[in-house]
């Protein structure tokens, strides 16, 4: 072997020594990569994080209900709408109550939803009714604000007040907490008596100036009913509302078949149980309401229709009373109360706009002074209901109530009060109309509409 050759084989251990020294110390380097670091270690991938409970949302976005990347659920308004927001499970967010319950299915998927509500009108609802409430000493009271071009509920107000933070009583003690517009069936009293008067007119078989003779009493299939307001034995239509006569009423729809005024509440959704269309995109998505209780057609004998003229006999949600009435304040179109932005419902026509107009007026004239606003046209009907306690009408429970519009002439809004077991005084003029009359103030200065009025000699009058 040559000296070349020997050098060469020499070179060459020397280059696969080197080599091997490198691999090995490339290789002891990822082992000290990997030891040191676990996080690069393959591993399966993790599950997705569930999504953060969607919003709750005024009609500007004002946030009404929301959650913050730790589960904590707000309710930024406080006492505000919160019966109709509700409340969750601490913890875990679950709803239990109001709009966290009925939509849970949505929410919990981390979709957002934007009421029709207004945070001013709200506001201003609520301030109106817990004060009359207080003033009542009432169980519980609701009101309730609909645009009449839309059916837009602009404000769902309950009381007495909740704050959705506060350690919760037991349900059975508490009832500050329920959504008493949507979820309490009452009976609706003389407020029913504008729709059936407009029903008279739309039929034909009565005018505003149409007599009728009205006695304090009379009997109606073995029952007695009576009028509690003191007034003339002969009565036009337009004066049985003024003197909310239930004699009066109730003789003037003899003139009807049962089953023709039957039908126009039926037209008007007093009997629907699901009167709310969904959220947009969300077929059940909706807030609950209570089934109204109507006997059917075959059960009307005579006295439960006279009993129906005027409010008696059946029970509906303040929220059925509100959308009833606004067909008067839509010229007679009934649209469905609208609790959600982007849902719609199918309106239809009820009664000829002048028959709407015609009730309007005959309201604003026999509007009590309780309900009345110096300088602004309003109008609205009053409702005083006994309360069924134990299978009989009691005679010391009623339910106190007023149904208007704002303003009368071209309404903007329908507004109804309800007041459940007021002490004291118990009459809807003397402790819902005061409310309303309120609700409607705060509605017409937030529009900015400026009172009418006309000098009469030294007086300031009502145009």
């Amino acid at each position: 072997m040559t000296p070349s050759t020997t050098a060469t084989l020499s070179r060459g251990w020397a280059v696969l020594l080197a080599l091997l020294l490198f691999a090995g110390g490339l290789g002891y380097g990822f082992y000290l990569l990997w030891h040191n670091a676990p996080s690069l270690r393959l591993r399966p991938p993790a599950a997705e994080s569930p999504p953060l409970r969607g919003r709750l949302e005024a009609a500007d976005g004002t946030p009404l209900a929301l959650s913050t990347p730790s589960e904590v659920r707000l309710y930024p308004l406080g006492l505000s709408a919160s019966q109709l927001v509700g409340f969750g499970e601490r913890g875990s967010g679950r709803g239990l109550a109001g709009l966290e319950f009925d939509l849970e299915p949505i929410l919990a998927q981390g979709q957002n939803l934007r009421l029709t509500l207004l945070p001013q009108v709200q506001a201003l609802s609520e301030r109106a009714l817990w004060k009359g409430l207080q003033a009542a000493r009432a169980d519980w009271g609701a009101a309730l604000v609909m645009e009449t071009a839309t059916g837009r509920l602009l404000a769902v107000a309950n009381g007495p007040p909740f704050d959705p933070t506060a350690p919760r009583r037991p349900a059975e003690e508490d009832i500050a907490w329920r959504n008493h517009a949507f979820t309490q069936a009452i009976e609706p009293g003389s407020t029913i008596k504008s729709l059936t008067a407009a029903v008279l007119l739309e039929e034909g078989v009565a005018r505003l100036d149409t007599r009728v003779h009205a006695p304090m009493q009379r009997r109606v299939g073995g029952w007695t009913i009576g009028d509690a307001v003191p007034h003339p034995e002969t009565l036009t239509l337009a004066e049985v509302l003024r003197y909310s006569s239930n004699v009066g009423i109730s003789t003037l729809a003899e003139r009807l078949p049962r089953a023709t005024l039957y039908q126009y509440f039926e037209r008007m959704h007093l009997m629907d149980p699901r009167p709310l269309p969904p959220a947009a995109g969300y077929p059940r998505g909706s807030a609950q309401v209570t089934a109204p209780v109507v006997r059917p057609l075959n059960r009307w004998g005579p006295a439960e229709y006279a009993n129906a003229t005027f409010g008696q006999g059946f029970l509906i949600t303040p929220l059925h009373l509100t959308a009833a009435y606004n067909t008067l304040a839509a010229d007679g179109v009934y649209r469905p109360p609208l609790l959600f932005e982007g849902s719609s419902g199918q309106s239809s026509r009820v009664f000829r706009p002048e028959v709407a107009q015609q009730i309007r007026l005959a309201l604003a004239q026999g509007l009590v002074e309780t309900a009345r606003l110096r300088g602004y046209t309003l109008a609205g009907k009053t409702g005083t209901a006994q309360v069924v306690v134990n299978g009989r009408y009691s005679q010391s429970v009623f339910t106190a109530l007023f149904a208007g519009f704002v303003p009368a002439d071209k309404p903007r809004a329908t507004v109804v009060v309800v007041l459940f077991h007021p002490k004291g005084r118990i009459h809807g003029a003397q402790v819902a109309a005061p409310i309303y009359r309120e609700i409607a103030a705060g509605l017409l200065a937030l529009w900015g509409l400026p009172p009418r009025l006309e000098a009469e000699g030294s007086k300031l009058v009502n145009r």
